[in-house]
This record gives structure tokens, C-alpha cells and sequence, in this order.
């Protein structure tokens, strides 16, 4: 088993040239007046000599332990494959990169229930959350029943209290949807979603507003294999339209690869539109029409929010970050081909 006593901070602080005092609060994060220089080479040092292993207990003994804890909600929908969501995978690698710029260490954490962010956050000493996918009630309930500060990236929240929250323009963009698709010469349009309230509502109403009518809504199973005898059971009926609104980018692909299994040509039969802009988009054929948001600005606000929260505890703000519609292969013109069919 590995021995901390074999290697003393004054063995590496003379290795270095450097004082005890400057290896020992680097090691305890008392970091204001040390170069980033220095503290680049003792860390180094650390790690090379094996001190490193011990760093965990130091973290987790002092008041500030360094570390930005990143909860998941591990909703059925994913079917426990929630990480590999392009949207959460790229939530996550732009949130790693932010915190690691500010100075902290992120840890991240799967939930199906949000509570258990009050003991991940207590047994990890973090010193604060940035919380994934939840709904309103639920981060009510959490800062009720927690200590350190927390920012939702994406949830749906119309009270801000003492939450701070970086949300999107969701109406914004279903209304982006709806006017090119107007403009494109649709006007049998179909919504589908796994829900009908928070953020899908107001991508829906935004949908309509864009459009200058309703479009028809479809309720859609969770599940995978249900959704798929669902679409069978529905296809004559999906078939109407000649433009479906996915309100995820993975809700729209996986519409796409069903009507091409039964034989429906996107977009020469039926056009589709998703949301979010993943990079999934560019790998289906044909490239996905859907609605960008900017996940590396949203990571950056995130932090910047939470970083404020940090230094005054009655912080709170709420940040709408703007989204925009960029065209792909998947929606037909068919103002240029004798209207719909």
C-alpha cells in the first residue's frame, strides 16, 4: 500500500526551490498569491511523487472543497442511456471545460430522483450544483433542503426565487419552426412530444404562433419499442401531414429512420424539424433541419451564475440565452414543387 510518509513537503519543496508554505497551500487551495507557474510546478511535482493519492482527503477536510458537482436527471426516456444523449454529452463536456477554467474540479452524478443531490453535494463536500433536466417543483424542493448554491441548466422555471436558472428561448424557436415552415408552403403540421407542458408547450404554442395556425399535437410513448408500434398503429394518420416538429433532435431522428423503414422519403414525402441542434444532425441523411442552442454559452453562464452565488448567498438571476433555426436537407419547399399533397 502506498505510504504518504515517504514523501514529506519539504522533499518537494526543495526538489522545486520553493518554501514549505507554498507547497502546503497549494495542497490546501491558498492559492491567491502563488503564479499559476508555481502552482502548475508543485502540482506536477505532487503528482509525479505520489503525494497526489492524498489529495482526495485534503479536498474533502477543508472548508472549500474545490469541487462543482454536475447532476443528471436519468429520465426513463433515456433508457438508462442518458449520458450518451448528444444534448447531455455536450452539456457535460462544455460544463468540464468551465469549471476547470474557474479553478474547480467537476463530479458528476447520475439521479432519477433529485434529492439525491442533498447527499452526493454533503458526502462530497461540493461547494456547489449545476443541475440537468428536473422539473420546477423539484428544484423548489431542493433549496429547501440544501445548503450550498445551485444552478439549473436546463429546466423549465417560471418562479426564479433563489434559484438561479440559464434557460432558452423555447418559444422563440418553436416560432422560428413555424415561419419556415409557412414560408416552405406547410400547413398540415404535426407536433409530437413525449409531454404537453414546460418547455414542449412553449415550443408547440411557439410553433403555432410561427405558423399563424394550430398545429395538430401527438402525444408519443417513452419508450423506444413502444413508440415504434405506436408510429405503426398511427401511420396512416401521420402520413396527413407533410411536416412533423420533433421537439428533440432525437425524437425527430428517430421519426426519420421509421417512415424510411416504411418506405416514406424525408423530405420528399414528409419533412421533419427537431430541436436542439446536436451534432447528430449532421450524421443522418438527409442533414436535420432543427433548432440551435448554443450549449458552450449556456456552460459559460452557468458557472459565471453559480461563481456569483458563491460570493453572495442572496444571488439569484435567471438567463435566457437565444436560439436559432438552421437549415438542413429535411424540409421540403413546396411552394417550388405545386403545393401540398
Amino acid at each position: 500500500m502506498w505510504d504518504e510518509n515517504k514523501v514529506r513537503i519539504i522533499d518537494i519543496a526543495n526538489d522545486l526551490g520553493v518554501s514549505t508554505a507554498t507547497v502546503s497551500n497549494v495542497l490546501h487551495g491558498k492559492t491567491k498569491k502563488i503564479s499559476d507557474a508555481t502552482i502548475k510546478r508543485v502540482e506536477q511535482k505532487l503528482e509525479e511523487s505520489g503525494y497526489i493519492p492524498n489529495m482526495a482527503a485534503t479536498l474533502l477536510a477543508r472548508n472549500n472543497s474545490r469541487i462543482i458537482g454536475v447532476v443528471v436527471n436519468n429520465h426513463e426516456k433515456y433508457e438508462g442511456r442518458v449520458l450518451e444523449d448528444p444534448f447531455i454529452s455536450s452539456a457535460i463536456n462544455y460544463l468540464s471545460d468551465e469549471i476547470e477554467n474557474a479553478g474547480y474540479f467537476m463530479m458528476l452524478k447520475k439521479a432519477k430522483e433529485i434529492m439525491d443531490a442533498v447527499r452526493f453535494s454533503s458526502m462530497w463536500n461540493l461547494d456547489g450544483l449545476i443541475i440537468i433536466g428536473f422539473c420546477e417543483n423539484e428544484y423548489k424542493n431542493l433549496r429547501d433542503h440544501i445548503r450550498i448554491p445551485f444552478v439549473v441548466y436546463d429546466g423549465f422555471m417560471k418562479e426564479q426565487g433563489r434559484i438561479s436558472n440559464v434557460t432558452i428561448d423555447d418559444f422563440d424557436g418553436g416560432r422560428q419552426v413555424g415561419e419556415y415552415l409557412k414560408k416552405n408552403g406547410h400547413k398540415k403540421v404535426l407536433c409530437i412530444s413525449d409531454n404537453n407542458v414546460c418547455m414542449d408547450l412553449d415550443r408547440f404554442n411557439g410553433l403555432n404562433r410561427g405558423l399563424g395556425k394550430d398545429a395538430d399535437f401527438l402525444m408519443i410513448p417513452m419508450s423506444r419499442e413502444k413508440r415504434q408500434l405506436f408510429y405503426q398503429k398511427n401511420l396512416e394518420k401521420i402520413k396527413k401531414y407533410t411536416a412533423i416538429f420533433a421537439v428533440s433532435d432525437y425524437y425527430a431522428i428517430d421519426i426519420m429512420v421509421f417512415l424510411k423503414s416504411c418506405g416514406i422519403s424525408v423530405p420528399e414525402d414528409i419533412s421533419v424539424v427537431g430541436f436542439d441542434g446536436s451534432s447528430d444532425c449532421q450524421r443522418v441523411v438527409p442533414v436535420l433541419t432543427s433548432v440551435y442552442q448554443n450549449n458552450e454559452l449556456r456552460a459559460k453562464m452557468a458557472m459565471e451564475l453559480l461563481l456569483k452565488m458563491l460570493q453572495d448567498s442572496s444571488f439569484s438571476q435567471s438567463v435566457c440565452v437565444p436560439v436559432k433555426l438552421v437549415w438542413g436537407e429535411s424540409v421540403r419547399n413546396l411552394c417550388e414543387s405545386g403545393g401540398e399533397k
